[in-house]
């Protein structure tokens, strides 16, 4: 078993009594820029929430250049094109990943499902919907920036977790597109993730440069959900290709994604979709009707 020490098992099982009767979490997990580690942070978390008990569908939004099955070594024979193009349907493209997270896997230099029009994308969304799945989890790994297919899917969730890099262009990207997502589409409330950080004090003075800055200019609520430190393991584990939660269970790295993953066990279910895409919330909820806000 990946991981030994016997607590995060007795807290595993508590956490599956917690979640039982509460209805799915959707979380956006977006960057402003590329580089910054955002696609390792939505695998790994899925992991290290399957790893608590939790049964989380990992959703790779990058659709024309999806590298999720990349970074765990899979080889998907379809993929979300071929929903698209009416080859196959939504639950025949899921794959099983490590601890048996549920994935849809995206193309991979597709160029015409990099230029999805918006009614494929709420078509997507519906899909996901229509799974026929038990999943208290849906993580959406968007696309770097603020094309249009990040802007719906973002949409389409409870929480928005943006993950920045301490570099200028990181910074300036994200808050770029915590404005548009805030001013033009309705999402108000963001969490904030530092990544490759040296230590938790850095991570703290990278979140309060952004939130300085929105505070000033934009009407929107940011929330600083701990920093991932850079910790050489992460490279390891992007070579073998395989989540570093599970292959170094013990990394600095790893406890703070498993911390990070305990965190979002605690978010309370919120019903924040923007919009048009408050539909797709209905939907999750008809999955779990016994479900209680």
């Amino acid at each position: 078993m990946a991981i030994q020490d016997e607590g995060i098992l007795d807290q595993a099982e508590g956490l599956r009594r917690m979640r039982a009767r509460k209805p799915i979490k959707v979380i956006a997990i977006a960057s402003g820029k590329g580089g910054v580690g955002k696609t390792n942070v939505a695998v790994n978390l899925a992991v290290a929430l399957a790893q608590q008990g939790a049964k989380p569908l990992l959703f790779d939004a990058d659709l024309g250049l999806g590298n999720v099955d990349v970074l765990l070594g899979l080889s998907p024979r379809f993929n979300l094109s071929h929903v698209i193009s009416g080859e196959k349907s939504m639950d025949e493209v899921l794959i099983s990943g490590p601890w048996n997270i549920r994935i849809l896997p995206a193309a991979s230099g597709v160029a015409r499902m990099a230029n999805l029009d918006a009614q494929s994308q709420s078509n997507l969304i519906q899909g996901i919907g229509d799974l026929s799945l038990d999943m208290d989890y849906l993580l959406i790994d968007l696309p770097a920036g603020i094309a249009g297919d990040v802007l719906t899917f973002s949409q389409a969730a409870q929480e928005v977790l943006v993950v920045l890099s301490n570099e200028p262009a990181s910074i300036t990207d994200a808050y770029a597109l915590i404005k548009v997502l805030s001013r033009n589409h309705g999402v108000k409330r963001f969490k904030v993730l530092p990544n490759m950080v040296r230590d938790q004090k850095e991570g703290d003075a990278l979140f309060q440069r952004i939130a300085k800055v929105a505070d000033g200019y934009l009407d929107v609520t940011l929330e600083q959900v701990g920093s991932l430190p850079q910790d050489p393991a992460l490279r390891a584990a992007v070579r073998a290709q395989k989540a570093v939660v599970e292959l170094y269970p013990e990394a600095p790295v790893s406890r703070a994604l498993r911390d990070l993953a305990l965190t979002i066990e605690r978010w309370p279910h919120s019903f924040n979709a923007a919009g048009h895409m408050a539909f797709f919330m209905e939907r999750l909820l008809m999955m779990h009707p016994e479900s209680s806000i």
